[in-house]
């Protein structure tokens, strides 16, 4: 029947065992589950094997948030209370399996990007927004939240065959097991790789820079234009991008992806573990270090450092590993802590530089 209407169950929306156990250990189920698959301002809207909702929380809830993360995000299994065919309230967040976050460096709070993701995928595209450090950031935020990263090569039709190929090693050369797929929406070139890559039930969050064609892909795997992009810019080469909410989106494959905000840069939260994973290899080097609190940077003794002396590990790596360790030093201060480094530093400055008038004849 032409209008006959698809029933779909929780499993459909990556609803599992995991889950469900934390569904039931809240002795909440005379209430229904639903996943939050978009995310606007001071609303969600939610989906059960029931409908659609648009949702809010309660106030109860506002009032005991402390942090955004006690906010739903996208991606969130959340008991509702169904008001009416089109409207809900959001009793409670179910416990996160994975969450996927970000720091800026002028705030203080932490934004999810989204939760329940099961990969990652970072997408860069090879007009100049290529970058393995960049890739590197994505991959500790991924590993941080409990995700598994893959890489995303998109508009391949811009470059020739060799000069792909050749991005491709230094990808392997600096990434030990990572998946990689090439993809052109102009030339549809790895879109059924991709689509074959995804898997029914699982969810997959894509990650990238403003313009590097994350909607246009997802726009691609749903077969329409669901999500609205715009041109790059002539002036600037850069990405302008309509999407400024979180969605979810479900293909015909049962696979679920979300698409977010292009990001020109994105800070590490809380990301030591994801850090010492995506580094490993320098992680296992300083233990061999002289000094238990090395800090490799310009400590006698240090393994880092002699192996990069040796040309036996990468120092474009081990300069973005510092980068990163640093930056996560300094987003998890405290906003005091902070004030009395900056202080601290302020007054270094004006010592040296009444010294140096000092010193002037």
């Amino acid at each position: 029947m032409a209008n006959e209407v698809i029933k779909i169950e929780l499993k459909d929306l990556g609803y599992d065992e995991f889950f469900d156990l934390n569904w039931k250990s809240l002795e909440l189920t005379n209430y229904p589950v639903a996943r939050v698959i978009a995310e606007y301002k001071e609303a969600y809207r939610v989906k059960n094997a029931n409908g659609e909702y648009l949702a809010k929380i309660t106030g109860k809830q506002i009032f005991n948030a402390v942090k955004r993360e006690d906010y739903p995000a996208v991606g969130d299994w959340v008991v509702i209370t169904e008001l009416d065919k089109e409207r809900a309230v959001i009793n409670n967040i179910l416990p996160r399996k994975t969450i996927l976050k970000k720091k800026y460096s002028d705030k203080q709070d932490t934004q999810i990007i989204a939760t329940n993701v099961d990969i990652a995928f970072v997408i860069e595209s090879l007009d100049g927004n290529y970058n393995l450090n960049r890739f590197e950031r994505y991959f500790v935020l991924a590993n941080a939240g409990g995700i598994r990263p893959a890489i995303i090569l998109n508009k391949i039709d811009l470059v020739s065959e060799i000069e792909l190929n050749e991005k491709i090693d230094q990808i392997k050369n600096r990434f030990d097991n990572i998946d990689i797929i090439s993809t052109s929406v102009i030339t549809e070139r790895g879109l059924n790789e991709l689509v074959n890559y995804i898997a029914k039930g699982k969810t997959y969050c894509f990650l990238g820079s403003s313009g590097v064609g994350k909607s246009s892909l997802i726009n691609k795997l749903l077969g329409k234009n669901d999500i609205k992009t715009r041109e790059i810019s002539d002036s600037t080469g850069k990405g302008k991008h309509t999407t400024t909410t979180r969605e979810m989106y479900f293909l015909e494959n049962g696979g679920i992806v979300i698409d977010n905000p292009g990001t020109r840069e994105v800070g590490v939260a809380d990301a030591s573990t994801g850090i010492e994973s995506i580094f490993d290899e320098i992680t296992f080097l300083s233990k061999e270090c002289k000094y238990t609190d090395c800090t490799h940077i310009h400590e006698p003794g240090c393994a880092i450092l002699k192996a990069i002396e040796d040309k036996k590990l990468d120092e474009d790596k081990y300069q973005n590993y510092i980068k990163l360790k640093k930056e996560n030093e300094y987003y998890k201060m405290t906003n005091l802590e902070k004030r009395e480094k900056d202080r601290k530093f302020g007054k270094f400055v004006k010592k040296a530089l009444d010294e140096l008038k000092e010193i002037k004849p």
